[in-house]
C-alpha cells in the first residue's frame, strides 16, 4: 500500500480525527492550537490544515469560531472506528466497511435525489465529470471521488449521514490503492457515476438509489470483497 496515493488533506483529517477519538488529545469542546503552531504540530502546511478543518466542520466533528478559533464540537459523539483507524486496513476490514455502505449509502442517495437543492446536484454532477477526467487522463482521483461522495450524503440533508462522510472516505481512498489491478474499478467508477449523475438530474430516486448499490457492489466485486451473499447477480 502506498500512503502517497491518499490526499495530503485526507491524512491530515484521519490525523486530528484520531487525536480526538483514539487518544483523547482534544476533549469536547476544547479549542484545538493555533493554525501556525497546529500546522508545525502536524507537518503540513496551512492550506492543507484549512482543508482538512473544513472537512471536518462540515462533518460536525469541529466548530470553526470567527476571531476565537477552531473546536471540538460540543455535542460530537464519535463513532468507533471499528479498528479502521489505521492507514494500514486489512482487506477483511475494507469489506466489513463496504458492506455497512452497501446498507445505507443507496438509501442516502435515494434521499439526496429528493432533498437536493438544483445547485448542489450540479456541484454533485460537476465533481463526477472531475473524478472523469482524472480516470481518463491516468490522474489520482481519490480526493475528487471522495469529493463526489461526500457532496450525495451532504445533499441528504442528514446530520446523521453526514457525520458518516470519515468512513466512506476512507473506503474510498482504500479501494484504491489495494486495488491489484485499478483498471476495470476505474472503468467500472465511470460508467457507474455517469448513471448516477443521470438519475440524479432526472430526479429519479429509485433509479440513483438502484445505480450506487451497483456501484458498490462493483467495487466489492473488483476488490474480492463479496461473498455468496455480495455477489453481483
Amino acid at each position: 500500500m502506498n500512503k502517497s496515493n491518499i490526499s495530503l488533506t485526507q491524512i491530515t483529517e484521519d490525523k486530528i480525527y484520531d487525536m480526538i477519538v483514539k487518544n483523547k488529545t482534544f476533549k469536547l469542546g476544547e479549542k484545538l492550537p493555533n493554525e501556525n503552531e497546529f500546522s508545525k504540530i502536524l507537518g503540513v502546511s496551512r492550506v492543507t490544515l484549512r482543508a482538512a478543518i473544513k472537512s471536518l466542520s462540515m462533518q460536525g466533528i469541529l466548530d470553526v469560531k470567527r476571531g476565537k478559533g477552531t473546536f471540538v464540537t460540543n455535542d460530537f459523539k464519535p463513532f468507533d472506528d471499528f479498528g479502521i483507524g489505521d492507514l494500514t486496513r486489512t482487506r477483511i476490514r475494507l469489506k466489513d466497511l463496504y458492506e455497512l455502505r452497501l446498507m445505507f449509502e443507496p438509501q442516502v442517495s435515494y434521499i439526496a435525489c429528493q432533498r437536493a437543492t438544483d445547485d448542489e446536484i450540479k456541484n454533485i454532477c460537476k465533481l463526477g465529470e472531475l473524478v472523469a477526467k482524472n480516470i481518463r487522463e491516468g490522474e489520482d482521483r481519490t480526493k475528487s471521488d471522495q469529493e463526489f461522495h461526500k457532496a450525495i450524503v451532504i445533499a441528504s440533508h442528514n446530520d446523521f449521514m453526514i457525520r458518516l462522510i470519515p468512513m466512506i472516505n476512507r473506503a474510498v481512498s482504500d479501494s484504491i490503492f489495494i486495488a491489484s489491478n485499478g483498471k476495470p474499478l476505474a472503468e467500472n467508477t465511470l460508467c457507474d457515476h455517469l448513471l448516477i449523475m443521470e438519475f440524479l438530474r432526472r430526479r429519479d430516486s429509485a433509479g440513483v438509489k438502484n445505480a450506487m448499490e451497483i456501484h458498490i457492489r462493483h467495487a466489492m466485486y473488483e476488490l474480492n470483497l463479496n461473498d455468496e451473499t455480495f455477489k453481483l447477480r
